[in-house]
This record gives C-alpha cells, structure tokens and sequence, in this order.
C-alpha cells in the first residue's frame, strides 16, 4: 500500500507562484488595462477567487495525495514512457514538460466537444469580463475530472513528482498572463505567440462566437494549436466580446450560480 505524501515546502511553490503572479497581474490591470470602464472588479475578482479556494480544498483533501502518490510510485517504480527512454535529466525534464502540456491541450479540446465536459468547463468560459481571476475560475467538478485522469496519464507517460511541480510553476503564470486584461503592443504579443499562448490568442478562444471558442486550446505553448489545425487569429482589431449569452444573468455570475451551472 502506497503511504501518505508528506507536504513538503516545495510542493507549495505552484500556490506561491499563482499568489505572485496574480498581485502582479491585478497590479498590471489598473494601470495598463485592455479593457477600460471595468466595473465593481472587486466583486468580479472575489467571485472567481472564492471557486479558486473551494477548488484548491478539494485538491487538497481529495486530488493531490492520490496524485503524489501515483507519480511517486511511477518514479519508483521506472514506469512509464520516459523512465522507458532513460534520457538525461535536462532532457527528460523538458520532454515531461512538453508531453504533458501536450496532453492538457487535448484534454481543453475534449472539454469543448465532450458534452458532459462542457457542462463543467461553460463555468470558465461564462465570465463576460475576463481578466487574470478568469483563470482561477474553473468548477470544482472540472478540476475533480481532470485530477482523475492524471492518475492514469502521469504514470503512463512517467511524469516525476517534481517534475510536475515544475510543470504547474510555469503553467500558472502563463495561463493567469494570457487571461489577463493587460494592453501589450502587438509587436511584444506576436514576439511571445511565436512560442507561447498569448493574450490575443486567448482572447479569442474565449469570444461569444463559437467558431473563435472552438480555437486556441494551448494551455502554455502555442504551437500545438498549429500542429493540430486549431490556431485562429483576429485581424480586424475589434474588442472581443467575452461570456456565454445564456449566462450573462446576475444569478450565474454569483458563487452559487457558477457551482450550479453545470446541472
């Protein structure tokens, strides 16, 4: 039997990185932002975090210790595709980091043709003022989902405990940075969308037009989107208009409405 993970001080790194990146963001927001005349934010922001919270308790007391445990026992154990390749650490480190945001691009994919999932995954995509909170604002059943499919794709692929931290590190503030109502020159987002999801790619996935919606699914490197055919940019320079028309009411941009929106 598999014991309990012990926390240890790294393993709050993620959390860390998330609560810095965010200060700054929110930082960044007011004094340069996209999109101007946002208003009651503090209410906006209180929202997505309070469902970032009741999520992270639910990783934590039910997720995470199944998940350490997995990729411990896939680490001991020389399981899984890249304990198979025996590569250098450097190597096998930046194949790990590729690999899972590989599958985290397909997973966002299936979030948005599997039906089920959708119902889950509508909570991001319902917030009609997206700005770096938006990125912290996923149900709880979505972020249960998606840890229960990483207890089978982790040791399959051989994904280290450690290396998954360094995974999560780099996920969080490229994610809260492409949902971010940040201005960025043109010049500096084509420059970081040569490598990254920026934030006028992920703008447009998140437009009220399904065919714009149905686009841009990296999660941190954007050239998984060209590969699999789902890159879109706009070129006409109009703001896009963020949220689901079905959930625009006040009632589902409450805590309760977003909890109960997939039902």
């Amino acid at each position: 039997m598999l014991d309990a993970p012990q926390m240890k001080g790294h393993d709050y790194l993620p959390t860390l990185v998330t609560a810095c990146g965010l200060t700054l963001l929110l930082t960044l927001e007011s004094w340069l932002p996209a999109a101007g005349n946002r208003r009651r934010r503090l209410r906006h922001a209180a929202r997505n975090m309070t469902l970032w919270l009741l999520n992270a308790l639910a990783l934590a007391l039910l997720a995470a210790p199944a998940i350490a445990n997995v990729a411990r026992w896939a680490e001991e154990s020389r399981f899984g595709l890249l304990n198979l390749l025996s590569l250098p650490p450097p190597i096998a480190t930046v194949t790990a980091i590729l690999l899972f945001d590989g599958w985290l691009y397909l997973l966002h994919r299936a979030n948005h043709k599997v039906g089920f999932l959708w119902r889950f995954h509508r909570v991001h995509h319902s917030d009609p003022e997206m700005d770096a909170t938006t990125a912290l604002r996923f149900h709880t059943g979505e972020v249960l989902i998606s840890s229960a499919l990483r207890l089978a794709v982790i040791p399959l692929l051989g994904i280290a405990p450690w290396q998954l931290l360094v995974y999560e590190s780099l996920m969080m503030p490229v994610i809260m940075f492409h949902h971010s109502n940040v201005s960025f020159p043109e010049k500096v987002d084509r420059w970081l969308r040569a490598l990254i999801a920026s934030p006028a790619i992920h703008r447009v996935h998140h437009s009220r037009a399904r065919v714009e919606t149905d686009s841009n699914y990296s999660i941190i490197f954007s050239f998984w989107d060209r590969i699999g055919g789902t890159f879109r940019l706009r070129n006409h320079g109009r703001p896009v208009d963020f949220g689901l028309a079905e959930y625009d009411g006040e009632e589902w941009q409450r805590v309760r409405g977003l909890l109960t929106t997939p039902f």
